[in-house]
């Protein structure tokens, strides 16, 4: 049974292949995931305008974790990731930081990636907190 419910963007090639190869690394299956456009009831406490500017982790019991706070919480249910999640919680600023400039570019790194493009506006990345 999944602990941690990822919600990505299922219209966002980067995102697509995060939550990909995260299912892949996932052996013991605690990580269910689900595209944010499926996630309304999951994800009521984020206001539908700011679903699609970031990644979202749902605990069993309700939490939301949003952008670079969501890293540590799927770090954690990966074998060997209790090291990713614990450098991630050591500096919270740092790590939303990373994220939000690998989400403004999400567009660039889909094409390395070989994905297909966002949909979402990359200049929406970050634009809320």
């Amino acid at each position: 049974m999944a602990i941690v419910t990822v919600a990505y963007d299922e219209d966002c090639g980067a995102c697509r292949w995060f939550a990909d190869h995260v299912r892949k690394l996932d052996r013991s299956h605690n990580l269910n995931f689900v595209p944010i456009q499926a996630a309304d009831r999951q994800l009521l406490p984020v206001p539908k305008e700011e679903r699609l500017d970031a990644m979202h982790a749902i605990t069993s019991d309700g939490r939301v974790y949003t952008g670079g706070a969501a890293i540590p919480v799927i770090a954690r249910e990966l074998p060997g990731g209790r090291l990713v999640g614990a450098a991630a919680e050591l500096s919270p600023s740092l790590t939303e930081r990373i994220y939000r400039a690998a989400a403004a570019r999400r567009t660039t790194i889909g094409r390395w990636l070989g994905a297909d493009a966002c949909a979402v506006d990359p200049s929406r990345a970050g634009t809320h907190p």
